[in-house]
């Protein structure tokens, strides 16, 4: 038998990026955002042999750095062997078309990068639908000329998606297409609304884990339910929401959620794309946000994530601030408070202390309690397996019943439940 040596190409990039005092420091690149585009590339199979950082009053409106820049970078491109440019930027249509025609390899810019990893990473239909959805609304301005320069080889970032001869066809056509992603997302979230509303009538709470992505939000559920999800060290390694059942107390079940991790500029269309995933954090219970306590950068990410709870309209739900990788904090003073809890999930240092949080703020006073039902209120049990946590069921003189129940359960329930004593107010003692 032969062995295969052959090894799918590399892509070689330069990275650049512009600081401009016209730009917002949302639209401003920094070494920090360059660095973190960096690893975006080695996330997405590529390999950055070059980064040109550009300070500049204001963005070229042909070229977005300039004509000497550009020379610049096509001799850098010429000297590494680079096959693409990517920008740290976002680019308009025309720029990226002027660039890649001077530049002579084929020209993203940041979105494109992140809706490349994200079309490597969707596994669920619902993923895939969100990203395609998500590229179309990206390409359908960029259509004339955008591929002219990029290498037509299988697999090339930013090529991944949809093929190249559907991006070639009129835009009536890539409309159709956006409608229809678009109903077929509609139905996704239907089905997740029955879904929710099967389990508010368990009245399961629902506790959502969000955070920056590679702040360790994988490897926590994972040590809290043991889930056997992939947790590695790299930028947005979960792009499927994932849900498990984790045991607060013997009392309080939660139904525990781990989502896609977020980052700065973040493509305005997967915002809009993913928010069929994203609005789990809007009806979840509570929500859990993952802090990076080893990263010099975690208020800034902590800031991108609060940003984007609330444009998903998550802003009023309760949440829990969760600095992880405490192991590795290098100052004096852990974070510390109500509603902060230091962690380690790769330790499982302060776990024990999260779920007394996760406890205080969900526990809704169930008690275990053992119920007598004569033979004709038998219909009762019925309702107990749909209210409340049924765990034993014995047919004697009456059918006994052990289960956890709600305050509002056991009132209903009164004299049938053993020792219930009925609520008393203070003059009658």
């Amino acid at each position: 038998m032969t062995e295969n040596f052959t090894k799918e190409k590399t892509n070689r990039a330069v990275l650049v990026g512009l600081s401009a005092h016209s730009l917002t420091r949302e639209e401003n690149a920094t070494e920090e955002s360059m660095e973190e585009l960096k690893d975006l590339l080695e996330t997405a199979g590529g390999e950055s042999v070059g980064m040109v950082l550009q300070q500049k009053d204001s963005p070229d409106p042909r070229t977005f750095i300039g004509q000497g820049k550009v020379d610049e970078v096509r001799q850098l491109v010429r000297t590494m062997g680079a096959d693409m440019v990517i920008f740290d930027n976002a680019l308009s249509p025309s720029q990226q078309r002027v660039l890649g025609e001077e530049l002579k390899v084929g020209v993203l810019d940041r979105s494109a990068l992140i809706l490349d990893i994200f079309a490597q990473r969707a596994r669920t239909r619902e993923g895939r639908l969100q990203v395609e959805l998500a590229q179309y609304k990206y390409l359908l301005p960029r259509l004339i000329g955008m591929w002219s320069h990029l290498e037509r080889q299988e697999g090339a970032i930013g090529t991944r998606g949809p093929g190249e001869t559907q991006l070639e066809t009129d835009r009536r056509h890539i409309r159709r297409k956006i409608s229809k992603l678009e109903e077929e997302l509609r139905d996704v979230r239907r089905v997740r609304a029955t879904q929710r509303q099967r389990r508010e009538k368990n009245e399961v709470p629902v506790v959502a884990i969000v955070g920056y992505t590679n702040a360790g939000k994988s490897t926590l559920l994972n040590k809290l339910t043991g889930a056997e999800i992939p947790a590695n060290n790299r930028l947005f390694d979960t792009l499927d929401t994932t849900t498990r059942t984790l045991e607060i107390s013997d009392t309080c079940t939660v139904l525990l959620s781990d989502t896609v991790g977020f980052i700065r500029k973040l493509p305005h269309h997967l915002v809009e794309a993913f928010k069929a995933t994203l609005e789990e954090l809007s009806f979840a219970d509570l929500l859990l946000h993952i802090i990076d306590a080893s990263n010099p950068e975690w208020r800034e990410q902590a800031q991108v994530v609060d940003q984007l709870i609330l444009e998903l309209g998550a802003e009023q739900t309760p949440r829990i601030e969760v600095f992880n990788k405490c192991d590795k904090w290098t100052g004096e003073i852990r974070p510390h408070g109500e509603d902060i809890v230091s962690i380690s999930a790769k330790t499982g240092e302060g776990l024990d202390k999260l779920l007394e949080a996760i406890g205080k703020r969900l526990d809704s006073g169930a008690k275990r309690v053992t119920i007598h039902l004569p033979y004709d209120k038998g219909g009762i049990l019925d309702q107990l397996y749909q209210e409340a946590k049924v765990e034993q069921v014995e047919y004697a003189e009456t059918i006994d019943v052990v289960a956890v129940c709600t305050p509002k359960t056991i009132g209903q329930l009164g004299p049938l439940v053993e020792g219930w004593q009925p609520n008393k107010e203070p003059w009658e003692d």
